[in-house]
């Protein structure tokens, strides 16, 4: 299938798996995919000989996407897709307690200030306390001195995944695959302005709302964060 089409990647490819009868996975062929290193000619993983510079921050994950509180662990990655008018980004920030998106930010173009501009988003709805991880891949935006220094001025740890390690980007990728399938996929977008009322929409009602997740014992990233309510985040919400 990626050989006829370069541009499968393994969400795709797990598609067209069930269309052909074969059971599988996702993350059964997301492993799979990346033994061979067979990537989507987008995807973030192929490498074409550029060696990155030294990570900004330590690996303080260590692939453990898992947090036992609010606000102890905040993953953030980058999407893009097409529209009429040319590419739109969203850069977004989850809390790994509750799986909630905590802060967002959506641009025409993927700068340092997009990564910026989420945690500030992030910040200003959740008021972390001194010391919360905030975890990426090695991203120019996320090492950049720009958000550097915002985590600094809101005493956050800044923490980077490995070089080229799916495993790292995996983190973020279950919400980035449904609004991959539930919005992004759906149709074709004319303009920027649309697509970017369709995502907000999307999160804000039906992933946060309505999209029970099995890790939160089948209940939505609300529910969860209702039921197991601690003031700081009661009042967030």
């Amino acid at each position: 299938m990626h050989r006829d089409d370069p541009e499968f990647g393994y969400r795709l490819i797990a598609d067209h798996l069930v269309e052909k009868g074969l059971a599988a996975s996702e993350r059964r062929v997301w492993r799979l995919c990346s033994s061979q290193r067979i990537w989507s000619v987008f995807g973030k993983a192929a490498y074409r000989g550029r060696r990155p510079g030294p990570p900004a921050h330590d690996d303080l994950v260590k692939r453990q996407f898992r947090a036992g509180e609010p606000n102890q662990l905040w993953l953030v990655d980058i999407t893009e897709h097409h529209t009429g008018e040319g590419k739109l980004y969203l850069c977004a920030v989850k809390d790994a307690w509750s799986n909630r998106i905590v802060g967002y930010s959506i641009d025409s173009r993927m700068k340092a200030s997009l990564a910026v501009a989420a945690l500030r988003n992030a910040v200003q709805r959740r008021r972390p306390s001194p010391g919360c991880i905030v975890h990426s891949d090695r991203g120019s935006q996320f090492g950049s001195k720009a958000f550097r220094r915002e985590l600094e001025a809101y005493r956050l740890a800044g923490s980077m995944g490995q070089v080229g390690s799916s495993a790292d980007n995996a983190a973020m990728e279950p919400f980035f695959a449904l609004l991959q399938r539930n919005v992004l996929d759906r149709r074709r977008w004319a303009s920027r302005d649309e697509l970017r009322i369709a995502i907000v929409s999307w999160t804000e009602r039906t992933y946060h709302r309505r999209r029970r997740q099995r890790r939160l014992g089948r209940l939505t990233p609300i529910e969860y964060e209702t039921i197991n309510a601690i003031p700081q985040v009661a009042l967030a919400a």
